[in-house]
């Protein structure tokens, strides 16, 4: 078999495999190679032993390609790419090693970590000038292959849910943390696609009132060498192989058509429930790692367009992962712009959240630009430009710190309201446990009013910002109240990663115990819950903190795909009650529009009696002043959402953050003549009959509360 050259044409053929009638067109981008070969394999050879070479004959634009009959739908394949060996110029070119074709859409096989798999040479003694010495050993047999798939799968009537990203509530979860542990769903689906989609995972959702799950990494991944040789496992998926292909270790299924079946049967059943698919994707490194690491695919392509390098041929990392993909390369924008189009054409997503997204934003002298080509291509592009894009925004470089930056089209996890939101509940009120100032309140009610000091530019309003107090890197909710340090000596680094930073208050004892400090704890959760769903913004729950999930102090258990990381279901009296109060406030939120807001507060008035949309008060039912805004020892705030825009009745959110009881005068808005108490974070669980209270007298709060008032006009 060879192939054969394609009729004259002025424009390479589309990346990657492409089945035409009688077999197929390959094309791959190696700009810099001499010569590329596509290597087919029998199913079933792991050692290499059926491979068949043929040469791509046509070269235009740095693609190489040509037409191969007789391929088709299960042929294992991957690429050797001939060329110079030149590190010092980028260049490290091996047609030793066998290459994931960049656009694979199914990938089989697991990485083994051998020698063979480094381009340059590799071992225990390794010498520095080893680096720059091509390895000869082959590495077919420890590499995984590309696989011709199907995309024939039968939608049906599928639908995105589309909801509006104002009446969003996301939930972030890992694909087997989620169900590893879940009574109900099969031993056999669990951990999966599958178990996902199972009807008693879909019930439990939905009961949950969220509408998108947002799955951590499930693009095809491996387990970096150094996290292998510590006997432990890459967990969270941050080290992608393959951008088009799904995790197979994730499917239930053991063939890949049926591992890309499975998870476009899991997006169908959980549209058929009005729940949206969001991916957490990364785009701003791969698995090779720095020069040091394996060969597996772009750097044996083309190094010097797919990396970014210095003028040494070394990694320019902004990422912290040892590579940063070069976004200012056509060839690099185009990946990622198709990588993207095909999660949402051919599996349906909704939307994606961007892995160290100012990586994505980086342009000439490597500065963040909002206007960056990739960036821009996302905003217009008719298909990506329609689903949810939120970025988190930042990176490791040099100025990458850039919340509130990106353009509008991108929602943007805010990690100002994070650390506000902690610091208010929990290092706050153990400074005024101490009789010391905090904070004050100033800060916590722009992070309530969604954040406009970040997000108010080019009209992209609260819904820019995903509000979020725990998520996947770092403390969960209940680890937050328990541990005053991380706890990370499980991960075989002797404590050394994860971050120092988490303003986190253990309320006096270091660890999860049950006496009288749970009862603290507990509402401490209810605070960090309640002011995360009824703040302005769209909200995002950490996977397992709606009942109180630990991870034992753990604050970067991307290694553990074990107990410590899979959510336990054998819930306690507390966590049972933590749950019914957190599908409360979810519901709550559903329920009031005034909560839901996609454009910012005026602070102007808004109704024919002059009252504003947004007014806020202080302990004594005053309108707040400068020397309250100002007052480090403030800690109650009364937070007045007026219902006459939406047509929703009127809410009062009192904010209550010091250590002692105090006598609260709740703030009165125009035309109210009672208040409904609908919650009370002092409240182990919602009550069935939310009560009424009086105007005329002071209502005394509890240390460290939150509470929601209904207004009664008339």
């Amino acid at each position: 078999m060879s192939a054969r050259s394609l009729p004259s044409r002025d424009y390479p053929p589309a990346p990657g495999v492409t089945l035409v009638e009688g077999g197929a067109e390959v094309c791959v981008y190696a700009g810099r190679a001499d010569s590329v070969q596509l290597c087919l394999f029998d199913q079933g050879d792991r050692r290499g032993e059926s491979e068949r070479r043929i040469a791509l004959p046509e070269r235009l634009f740095g693609h190489w390609f040509g037409f191969v009959p007789g391929l088709g739908h299960g042929q294992r394949y991957g690429l050797r790419a001939h060329g110079p060996w030149a590190p010092h110029d980028g260049l490290r070119y091996n047609p030793h090693k066998l290459l994931l074709d960049p656009y694979a859409r199914a990938v089989e096989g697991e990485l083994t970590w051998s020698p063979a798999v480094f381009g340059h040479r590799a071992g225990p003694d390794l010498r520095p000038e080893d680096l720059y010495r091509a390895d000869e050993r082959d590495s077919a047999a420890y590499v995984p292959r590309g696989v011709i798939v199907r995309d024939d799968f039968d939608w049906g009537d599928d639908r995105p849910p589309a909801h509006a990203m104002s009446a969003s509530v996301v939930y972030e979860t890992h694909v087997r943390n989620l169900t590893m542990r879940l009574p109900q769903v099969p031993d056999h689906l669990r951990g999966t696609y599958a178990g996902l989609a199972h009807p008693v995972t879909i019930d439990y959702l939905s009961r949950l009132g969220v509408t998108a799950v947002e799955l951590l990494p499930v693009h095809s991944f491996v387990t970096e060498p150094e996290v292998w040789r510590r006997g432990l496992t890459n967990h969270w998926g941050y080290n992608t192989l393959g951008f088009f292909a799904p995790h197979a270790r994730y499917a239930a299924a053991r063939d890949p058509q049926g591992v890309l079946d499975e998870f476009k049967g899991m997006v169908k059943l959980l549209h058929a429930a009005g729940i949206e698919v969001i991916l957490d994707v990364v785009y701003n490194h791969t698995a090779e790692q720095s020069a040091r690491g394996a060969t597996l695919s772009w750097r044996g392509l083309d190094n010097r367009s797919y990396y970014r390098l210095d003028g040494r041929g070394d990694d320019i990392d902004v990422t912290g992962c040892g590579n940063t993909l070069d976004v200012r390369h056509p060839v690099v924008v185009r990946l990622v712009l198709d990588s993207l189009r095909r999660w949402v054409e051919d599996f349906h997503v909704d939307g994606f959240r961007f892995d160290l997204a100012v990586a994505l934003g980086r342009g000439k002298n490597d500065e963040f630009d909002p206007d960056h080509p990739l960036l821009l291509a996302m905003r217009t592009d008719p298909v990506l430009s329609r689903v949810k894009n939120i970025a988190e925004p930042w990176d490791l470089g040099i100025q990458g710190w850039r919340t509130g930056q990106f353009p509008p089209g991108f929602s943007e996890w805010n990690d100002r309201f994070r650390d506000r939101i902690r610091s208010f509940w929990l290092t706050d009120l153990a400074r005024s446990l101490a009789g010391q100032p905090g904070h004050g309140v100033q800060d916590l009610a722009t992070r309530l009013a969604g954040s406009a000091d970040l997000f108010h530019h080019d009209d992209r309003g609260p819904i820019a910002s995903i509000n979020f107090v725990a998520a996947h890197d770092g403390f969960t909710i209940a680890d937050l109240t328990a541990y005053n340090h991380k706890h990370n000596e499980a991960n075989h680094e002797d404590n050394r990663d994860g971050s120092d930073n988490n303003n986190s208050w253990n309320h006096g004892i270091e660890g999860q115990i049950d006496d009288g400090v749970s009862m603290l704890r507990h509402r401490s959760m209810r605070n960090l819950l309640g002011t995360l769903l009824l703040a302005t913004g769209v909200p995002m729950i950490n996977g397992g903190d709606e009942f109180g999930r630990t991870q034992q102090g753990n604050n970067n258990a991307f290694c553990h795909d074990d107990e410590l990381s899979w959510y336990d279901w054998e819930f306690k009296p507390w966590q049972e009650d933590l749950l019914a109060t957190t599908r409360f406030l979810v519901g709550l939120r559903r329920t009031h529009p005034v909560l839901r807001r996609r454009m910012h507060f005026s602070g102007g008035p808004v109704h024919l009696d002059g009252s504003k949309d947004l007014e806020w008060f202080d302990a004594t039912g005053r309108p707040m002043t400068v020397e309250r805004w100002t007052d480090e020892r403030g800690h109650v705030l009364q937070m007045f959402l007026n219902g006459a825009v939406s047509g929703d009745s009127s809410l009062l959110l009192v904010f209550h953050g010091g250590a002692h009881e105090d006598p609260v005068t709740l703030g009165r808005g125009p035309g109210v003549t009672a208040y409904r108490l609908l919650w009370d974070s002092a409240w182990d669980r919602p009550p069935a009959q939310p009560p009424t209270v009086d105007l005329d007298e002071p209502t005394t709060l509890l240390p460290s509360s939150l509470r929601v008032y209904e207004a009664v006009t008339g």
